[in-house]
């Protein structure tokens, strides 16, 4: 009996696999697919972490964290030190960022009282165009997973 849900499971995985690349990450090409679809999947859940596709977000920002601890060298950087650098490079005050919430959140933010939500951190991924998990502190990634976890070096621009 164990032999044959073994037998479907594997069925079922390879097609699963087929459109989503579940499981460990070999190439440049596997993680820059597990990027797109992460950032797919986040743009249709939002900021809903009771989401079915939670789940999935999860594990494929799971496979796509062990990719960059192997491949790819970036320092630490926190949500706040980002967001400050890419309000430095659109050159943008304070005043611009509305999304966020009033100036006084976001100087707490800033200057790290204050970390980033899941709200906060979708809008300013759509708002620069790059990947949520930019803006998610190295430390909440490993002690807290949560699906926004992908990151692609050209975005940090590092």
């Amino acid at each position: 009996m164990l032999a044959k849900y073994i037998h479907d499971v594997n069925a079922d995985y390879h097609r699963i696999r087929q459109r989503f690349p579940l499981g460990p990450l070999h190439t440049k090409a596997e993680y820059d697919r597990a990027v797109a679809v992460l950032d797919d999947i986040l743009d249709e859940i939002g900021q809903q972490e009771t989401h079915p596709l939670a789940d999935l977000a999860e594990t494929l920002a799971l496979s796509i964290e062990a990719y960059e601890d192997t491949h790819v060298s970036m320092p630490a950087a926190s949500g706040s030190e980002i967001l400050r650098s890419l309000m430095e490079d659109h050159e943008l005050a304070q005043s611009d960022m509305p999304e966020i919430g009033s100036q006084g959140v976001l100087s707490e933010i800033l200057s790290g009282k204050r970390d980033l939500n899941v709200r906060q951190i979708a809008q300013l991924a759509a708002r620069f165009g790059v990947s949520p998990t930019l803006f998610i502190p190295t430390s909440t990634r490993r002690s807290k997973p949560f699906p926004a976890k992908t990151r692609k070096a050209q975005d940090r621009g590092i």
